[in-house]
């Protein structure tokens, strides 16, 4: 029916509501910008109705069943078209939904980030269900929705990475700050910690839109399975170095798993040219590993978890501790003075296990690491 005919025929009660194929939409706009009046305007308990005329806002209402007529809803008096002789009014109205949207699927990449217990970069992911609810429905139409025809995955989209956005940032920042190691963070033991600082950073970003980010849900910040692998064998290896005391007893521990490495592989053909012969090689470069790794894993000096690099010096002959140069031993007291003497000779040290070397050694004999 046209404006003509409501005109000629008298004006008949029309009902202006959202139907319940657009109930979960999150913005829903009227399709009939020319509306009669007297119309029965619904407004359900979990949404606002906002009038729009000339890009600008006019009205709000609220739930509850309005009839639109400018006696008892003044502002409507500015919506009238004269064209009609008052019959008629002329605006756009969205119905905005204010409830708590839930179960909204999130994931990707965080990144690389920095074990802090270990300094290994680890590549890591998220996904997860988030809820949102609007606390503007003005903000909202004008700052992120338009005013065309609203389409209500555009903002949920745009949503998503906005909360992703701000977990890379977040979680980087938190692993840094309060030193958390990866396994435990992926383990959920910091699951409540990490939604409140990830739900204050998001507010700043989506406020202005009137929009709230209201909770995180079964979230799961994940890392690659072989990093994760990895992880655990250092801390595990790291664990052993400080219970039984020193940098000699993992030596033996690191040396023993690579000569077992090194013989599985001369078992599978190892020796020869081709495939064996690169195992054996292999196994010989896993010797140098293990014994680099026991001058790399010893307890942080300034008390904390981190894995640090064992500082500079030589190995004790009494009791195998990595210790400063000097007459005694750090550790135990006993005389250095022969192997400094040996040194001083021509001998030297080697840098990965400490070990004495000939002055004519290209190669240290104990881990095969090269002579510096």
């Amino acid at each position: 029916m046209g404006v003509m005919d409501w005109f000629k025929r008298g004006v008949g009660e029309m009902m202006v509501a959202r139907p319940d194929d657009a109930k979960s939409q999150v913005v829903w706009k009227h399709p009939d910008q020319t509306i009669p009046m007297k119309s029965q305007l619904t407004v359900e308990a979990d949404e606002k109705a906002v009038f729009f005329r000339d890009g600008k806002i006019v009205k709000v209402l609220d739930a509850g069943r309005h009839t639109l007529d400018s006696s008892n809803l003044p502002f409507l008096s500015n919506l009238v078209d004269s064209f009609t002789g008052g019959n008629v009014f002329i605006a756009e109205v969205f119905f905005v939904n204010i409830r708590e949207h839930t179960g909204l699927k999130f994931g990707g990449r965080i990144g690389h980030v920095e074990d802090p217990k270990s300094g290994i970069p680890v590549e890591c992911m998220v996904h997860g269900e988030f809820s949102f609810r609007v606390t503007d429905p003005e903000h909202l139409i004008t700052g992120l929705v338009g005013m065309g025809r609203a389409e209500s995955y555009t903002v949920r989209s745009w949503m998503k990475e906005q909360v992703l956005k701000v977990l890379r940032d977040r979680i980087a920042e938190l692993l840094v700050k309060n030193k958390w190691p990866l396994l435990d963070v992926t383990s959920g033991a910091y699951t409540e910690e990490v939604e409140k600082d990830v739900l204050a950073g998001l507010d700043k970003h989506v406020a202005s839109y009137g929009i709230n980010i209201a909770r995180l849900g079964n979230f799961v910040i994940d890392i690659d399975e072989d990093d994760s692998a990895n992880l655990k064998r250092l801390y595990t290896d790291a664990a052993y170095l400080r219970t039984v005391g020193g940098v000699g007893a993992y030596r033996e521990f690191a040396a023993g798993k690579a000569m077992m490495g090194a013989g599985e592989g001369m078992a599978k053909g190892g020796g020869g040219a081709g495939e064996g012969g690169g195992g054996a090689l292999m196994g010989g470069a896993g010797l140098g590993v293990g014994f680099g790794l026991a001058q790399m894993l010893v307890r942080d000096p300034m008390g904390g978890e981190r894995l640090a690099p064992a500082a500079a010096g030589i190995v004790c002959p009494n009791c195998m501790q990595n210790v400063a140069a000097g007459k005694f031993c750090g550790g135990c007291g006993a005389e250095l003075a022969t192997r400094q003497t040996e040194a001083k000779a021509g001998a030297g040290f080697c840098t990965s296990c400490g070990s004495l070397l000939s002055p004519d050694a290209g190669f240290c004999g104990q881990c095969g690491s090269k002579r510096e």
